[in-house]
């Protein structure tokens, strides 16, 4: 037996998705999808595709993608940035033990720039955060 397949299917895109009603009740028994709105998740909003009028359903099940889409987004955000802290902790490792003077040459002044410019904004917030009073 066969999964049962969603009532709606996501096309994700950079900017958020493709939605499709998808049907299987037809007499060839094929998946026909059918776009029905374009999501923009940056600033939240969907509009249903050409003239079409979107369902109490479908938008229920837009805006639930959109939350869950939203959640896995900022956990990808923190996860991205952890790594970021292992990936310097590795490149300080490099440079201590295996960087050649021409392979440091190449990166210090690009790195020491990078690194000015974060340590600068993360002052600049945890200052902001200080003064408003909800640093931990």
């Amino acid at each position: 037996m066969a999964a049962e397949l969603p009532d709606y299917y996501f096309r994700v895109r950079e900017n958020g998705a493709v939605v499709f009603r998808v049907d299987t009740e037809n007499r060839q028994r094929r998946i026909d999808m059918d776009q029905i709105a374009v999501i923009n998740i940056r600033n939240g909003e969907y509009k249903p595709h050409g003239d079409r009028i979107l369902s109490i359903d479908d938008a229920a099940a837009i805006e639930e993608w959109m939350q869950a889409r939203m959640a896995l987004l900022a956990l990808r955000d923190m996860d991205d940035i952890h790594r970021a802290v292992d990936y310097l902790n590795i490149t300080t490792q490099w440079v201590q033990s295996k960087a050649g003077d021409d392979q440091l040459e190449d990166i210090t002044d690009d790195l020491l720039l990078a690194m000015h410019d974060l340590r600068t904004v993360l002052v600049r917030k945890k200052a902001d955060r200080m003064m408003r009073g909800d640093d931990d």
